[in-house]
């Protein structure tokens, strides 16, 4: 039942679990928290084969997938990147399955020309074994490199300008994607910002495109947990519709349950209340290995899981028909009803975020997903916290940087956020970044992300943050924490005795936003 997702302190005895990135702390809240758990996994489907059958030969607004299949014709099917789901799913990934019946009935049609795409837009190149990992072995060694690659934002003669919007937004698509007769995306969808307008036109476009809905304005000014009021929303709708104008598209849209961890890792998506003595032995075993163990275990281990997602729901054809059904499945799986905002609003932060999987968690990336993700995800109707209040985080907020992955990452931590932090200010150094030879190489050559990335992360995180009265960091390295402008302290309490002298309140209303598996907080 889903109010006993949300329940209140009754004892200081009583102990937490909070995801301190690699490690854990197992601490107490004061009487009267308030504590929302997750929904728990909901049944999966049965039988996917037919589901995805049924999906895309009866969609929605739109003709059967195989009534649109004609021998000679160009297909192109995108996917989503590594970004999505976290952690990654355990093979069969649901994309393979789609994918490969899609190529079944373009076989049975007789059509040989095509071409797999992953939507990467603006982030990191796909390596052959993750991209093996998602598609199969199968279809890798069928279309590994020359029909199976990664999307080129910089390939000058890759890219296709369609024209712009009715309000002068640029929209650049890539060439194949462009030129063929039909393009099916499909994507995997784990929150209410996957999907929709956003697959092509954030995963198969360019710099020029993305500038006019990921900057400084856009993400200050726009909750994303509110579509119809949000900018944001409103210009990827825009271009997303005169993409639709130049190619037939068929967009299918899958669901991952709750499911997150793997049999031996089960207990933490669910209340400590319910733990067994001997899964309450075994959490704590891992909790203090971890702590003695060097980083790299720990992150070997941590990104060495895979999760065993069900899937619950499969929908195809017209694109806002589809995420219209896609947001409502979520809905089912993820959202709890709140009543009433807190003073205080505490949330774990975990080792992995969109990007850095397979990556290192640097201290932008932490901002992004606290400030940024985390704080959307507790504010769908209104935010968790009232405006002024105070977010209280658990990260160690450690100064480590993945090389090769982050190489514009490491100059905008050093040369960037010791001039300025306030994200108007800081979109005057964007170009530099964006059009940096250095970073276009790397990204097209090597497997970093754009340069212009970084900026778009710190402008996510800005929002929560410009929100929040005070930001603190429970574990948080001081000199890390100086540069992003939040507060640290050395314990959960510690951090509430600190935001209850900044709110001038003995008794503030206290929220814990208990991840994993990760959820929404509808708040009314």
């Amino acid at each position: 039942m889903r109010e006993q997702l949300v329940r209140f302190v009754e004892s200081e005895r009583e102990r937490f679990l909070f995801f301190c990135g690699e490690g854990f702390l197992w601490e107490s809240l004061p009487v009267g928290t308030r504590v929302i758990y997750g929904p728990p996994p909901m049944e999966p489907i049965a039988d996917l084969e037919a589901a995805i059958e049924q999906a895309v030969e009866n969609p929605i607004n739109a003709d059967p997938l195989s009534a649109q299949l004609r021998r000679g014709m160009k297909v192109t099917i995108v996917f989503d990147d590594l970004s999505l789901p976290l952690p990654p799913m355990q093979q069969p990934d649901i994309r393979q399955r789609v994918i490969e019946h899609i190529l079944r009935k373009c076989g049975e049609k007789g059509i040989d020309d095509v071409h797999l795409i992953a939507a990467i837009g603006l982030h990191r190149r796909m390596t052959p074994d993750e991209l093996r990992h998602q598609v199969g072995d199968r279809i890798f060694k069928a279309f590994y490199p020359l029909r199976l690659y990664n999307h080129d934002a910089e390939d000058p003669r890759g890219l296709f300008f369609l024209g712009k919007t009715e309000q002068g937004e640029e929209v650049w698509l890539n060439r194949r994607v462009a030129e063929s007769d039909l393009v099916i995306y499909v994507n995997i969808n784990l929150t209410p910002m996957d999907g929709g307008h956003k697959s092509l036109v954030t995963g198969v476009t360019n710099y020029a495109t993305l500038r006019h809905h990921h900057n400084a304005h856009m993400l200050l000014t726009s909750f994303y947990m509110d579509p119809p009021r949000s900018s944001f929303h409103r210009v990827l709708q825009r271009q997303g519709r005169l993409i639709e104008q130049h190619i037939r598209h068929f967009q299918i849209e899958t669901v991952v349950n709750s499911n997150t961890f793997p049999p031996i890792f089960a207990l933490l998506q669910r209340p400590e209340n319910s733990w067994e003595w001997w899964e309450a032995m075994w959490f704590h075993l891992f909790r203090f290995g971890g702590a003695v163990a060097p980083f790299e275990l720990n992150w070997r281990i941590w990104h060495s899981i895979k999760a065993p997602y069900g899937i619950i729901g499969i929908y195809a054809g017209e694109v806002e028909s589809v995420h219209e059904q896609t947001l409502k499945k979520l809905a089912e799986q993820q959202e709890v009803t709140i009543k009433g905002q807190s003073d205080i609003v505490i949330c774990g932060a975990p080792y992995l975020g969109p990007y850095n999987v397979n990556s290192v968690m640097n201290p932008i990336l932490v901002y992004c997903l606290t400030t940024g993700y985390l704080f959307h995800l507790m504010s769908i109707g209104k935010p968790l916290l009232r405006e002024g209040g105070v977010l209280i985080f658990t990260h160690p907020l450690y100064e480590r940087f993945h090389e090769q992955h982050h190489p514009s990452y490491v100059d905008f931590w050093h040369t960037v956020l010791p001039q300025t932090r306030d994200p108007r200010e800081m979109a005057k150094f964007e170009p530099a970044f964006a059009y940096n030879e250095r970073y276009i190489h790397l990204y097209r050559r090597d497997y970093a992300y754009h340069g212009v990335h970084p900026f778009y992360m710190w402008y996510w995180g800005s929002l929560g943050h410009s929100y929040a009265g005070k930001v603190i960091f429970v574990k948080g390295n001081r000199k890390v924490a100086e540069r992003l402008g939040v507060e640290t302290a050395s314990s959960v309490r510690e951090a509430i005795e600190i935001a209850k002298s900044f709110l001038g309140k003995s008794d503030p209303s206290i929220s814990y936003f208990h991840l994993p598996p990760i959820f929404t907080c509808r708040v009314e």
